[in-house]
């Protein structure tokens, strides 16, 4: 009920005009999504920097219907990367394929994909392919493997989620392929025949997803605010006597700053991933809508940072 309640007002666009000139939803918001232009981005990104952690940007804006709107997205990347390399800001960007056309045509999205990655290339930059729902997870990896990892190698990472059954398979052969991957638990709600539908499995094969990462993979990105797991990767990684420089904690922009700051004063290093563009409303009543124990996760790690200052 809550889930379809979140779903209904995410796609209201009454509703997402009042928010966005509500002062009270846009403070809010800000705490989680770094405002509505690139610049604000870069800015937000500046700010991670100075507490000498680095950042991911990501556009927000999702089902995309019209070439013209994954062109305009596309631009829009571009220009970020411009900045980026401009202001010297230490970041790179995360990119979902359907908002490049994933769903429209096969080789528009290639072509903006490309154009993004070129740039990328020149700009001595990454850019991460985000994963999305199972449904996408074998297109997205033949997009990665076929289309754009043997040209830009260096250059482009993928993303793979360890509440999907099939992680422990995807991770093997990307540690084979030696690419970049960012581990997450993963948002999505999905059926039991593709997903782990509890907690602790979830958990357990995250652990064990990232133990093989951070022993055998390319510069891993350990994406979560579990303090569980978190304390589990710093004992495993001087177990094995794996330097700190072979692998990043990675946490959402404004969730468990407290933490961020801690790792990196502890000698890891930490990436923000920075969600940022007019769509924000959306995005946050999706996710929340995607698992409504999210609204307790997000509501419980503000108390908690608060609680620590």
């Amino acid at each position: 009920m809550m889930r379809t309640g979140l779903l209904w007002l995410s796609e209201q666009p009454q509703v997402f005009r009042f928010v966005r000139s509500n002062p009270l939803a846009r403070k809010f918001a800000s705490r989680f999504v770094a405002g509505e232009t690139v610049d604000t981005a870069v800015e937000a990104a500046r700010e991670l920097n100075r507490r000498k952690i680095t950042a991911t940007l990501d556009l927000l804006g999702e089902s995309i219907t019209r070439e013209s709107e994954a062109a305009q997205a596309r631009d829009t990347y571009l220009q970020m990367l411009d900045r980026i390399g401009e202001t010297g800001v230490d970041s790179n960007v995360s990119v979902k394929l359907t908002q490049m056309g994933f769903d429209i045509s096969a080789d528009a999205c290639l072509a903006n994909m490309t154009a993004i990655l070129e740039r990328a290339k020149a700009r001595g930059s990454f850019v991460r392919l985000d994963m999305e729902g199972s449904a996408y997870t074998q297109r997205t990896l033949d997009f990665f493997y076929q289309k754009v990892y043997p040209a830009f190698g260096p250059h482009v990472g993928v993303v793979i989620q360890s509440c999907l059954r099939r992680s422990t398979e995807d991770v093997a052969r990307l540690v084979e392929a030696k690419a970049r991957v960012r581990l997450c638990k993963g948002a999505y709600l999905e059926p039991p025949e593709v997903a782990f539908p509890d907690k602790a499995d979830v958990d357990r094969h995250y652990v064990t997803l990232m133990e093989q990462l951070m022993l055998r993979g390319n510069y891993p990105g350990l994406a979560t605010h579990d303090a569980a797991i978190i304390a589990h990767a710093r004992s495993f990684a001087k177990a094995q006597g794996i330097d700190p420089a072979r692998f990043e904690f990675q946490m959402l922009y404004g969730v468990r700053r407290d933490l961020q700051d801690e790792l990196r004063g502890a000698g890891f290093n930490v990436r923000v991933y920075v969600p940022f563009g007019t769509q924000w409303y959306p995005y946050l009543m999706r996710r929340l809508a995607e698992r409504p124990a999210n609204i307790a996760f997000i509501l419980g790690n503000v108390m908690r940072e608060a609680v620590r200052h």
